[in-house]
């Protein structure tokens, strides 16, 4: 039997319900199994590579199968409860089942947007590109849609908990055909329409997953990192005293991830800023904050003691001295002290000035090894030894 009828379960919905419950408690399984393992070697990173991307191929393909699903049984007739005299057990099964339907496309959206919007780690695996038609690389869109998929899976594990607790209630205390008419097709149940008006719970998950969204959307953030938005100063430099005072700043940083450029951020510095434009020389020393450094999906990685080991090192500093080499081409050269290691570098810029404003921006290649980065990933396959440093700023003179 093909289609649906007020007494059965047609073998495309059994098929399509079997299909999709196999593949969400497999991504489920390697969600939670992946966050369980270390992330301390470079062998302990490919093995975790290789677990994200089967659970993000999967969730991928969830999604899916689960959008037929839906629009399959959204095309057929539904069976009638057992016990249509139950009312209240009937809402709240339909409402299970609304819950769990939005679970079933939230969750791998969510999943799928944010692995979109940063690139780098676990690729999934499939021929079709990373990316998705208007997610746009950005931390902001990665870091929202990561809440919500995040928050809709205590939703799914609710919904999949209701949705069995009912069937083994079927099964061992009602003792009817309910379960028997998803697993061997049985025709079962009396020739009534539904007790409970079909609007009613398809609402009721509606208003549950919009609290879900704008919880995460327009709640507070807990965990997330100070970032400081294109264009603004951070706030502490505007407190440093110099001769030029810094109005807009970016500090960021690219490194390569499993062959994929990622690119993090440092949004709080500070800056005290010394340069005569009639010589052309200064100094300048650079304060920044390293613990409110994000870097994507790996931020807390970037953190840890074999990188930037941000609790035992939460600051660095760059301090130089300035000097014109050509026109506008300018270079700091002076030392970086990260992690506690001094490392002598030299920062090409570019410097215009207009009145009494300035604006500058320049490029550095480090190399983490210098600063005892990274020693447990000894060659590039994981993460590139590469950093590229990138800086711009505009600043007045007082």
């Amino acid at each position: 039997m093909i289609r649906n009828t007020a007494q059965s379960y047609g073998a495309p919905a059994r098929l399509l319900h079997w299909l999709t419950a196999l593949l969400i408690f497999s991504a489920i399984a390697l969600g939670l199994y992946a966050e369980t393992l270390p992330r301390d070697s470079e062998a302990a990173a490919a093995t975790l590579r290789t677990i994200y991307s089967a659970h993000k191929t999967i969730g991928v393909a969830t999604f899916f199968v689960a959008l037929i699903r839906i629009l399959w049984a959204l095309t057929q007739a539904k069976p009638v409860s057992l016990h249509p005299d139950r009312k209240l057990e009937t809402l709240a099964a339909e409402l299970v089942h609304w819950a769990l339907y939005g679970a079933m496309l939230i969750m791998p959206a969510s999943g799928w947007v944010s692995h979109a919007a940063e690139a780098g780690f676990a690729p999934i695996l499939w021929p079709f590109g990373q990316g998705l038609p208007f997610v746009p690389q950005s931390e902001t869109v990665a870091h929202a849609a990561t809440g919500i998929h995040k928050l809709s899976a205590l939703v799914l594990y609710a919904a999949i908990a209701f949705h069995v607790l009912g069937a083994f209630k079927h099964v061992l205390i009602d003792r009817d055909e309910t379960l028997a008419r998803m697993t061997r097709g049985t025709v079962a149940g009396p020739l009534l329409q539904r007790p409970v008006p079909h609007f009613v719970a398809p609402i009721a998950a509606l208003l549950l997953w919009a609290a879900v969204i704008v919880t995460v959307l327009f709640g507070p953030q807990p965990g997330a990192a100070p970032t400081t938005a294109p264009g603004t100063a951070p706030a502490a430099t505007a407190a440093t005293e110099s001769g030029w005072q810094v109005t807009q700043g970016n500090l960021g940083f690219t490194v390569t991830q499993m062959g994929a450029a990622v690119t993090g951020q440092l949004p709080n510095w500070t800056a005290a800023i010394d340069y005569d434009p009639a010589t052309g020389t200064g100094t300048v020393t650079v304060n920044i904050d390293t613990t409110t450094l994000s870097l994507g999906s790996v931020t807390d990685q970037a953190k840890g003691a074999d990188f930037f080991d941000t609790a035992n090192h939460p600051g660095a500093t760059f301090t130089a001295t300035i000097a014109r080499t050509d026109g506008t081409a300018h270079e700091a050269t002076g030392t970086l002290t990260l992690r506690g290691v001094e490392v002598p570098l030299t920062l090409p810029f570019t410097l215009t000035l207009e009145g009494d404003t300035a604006t500058m921006s320049g490029q550095v290649a480090l190399d983490r090894r210098a600063f005892g980065m990274g020693a447990a990933f000894p060659d590039e396959s994981t993460v590139g030894f590469a950093v590229t440093v990138d800086v711009a700023l505009s600043a007045t003179h007082r």
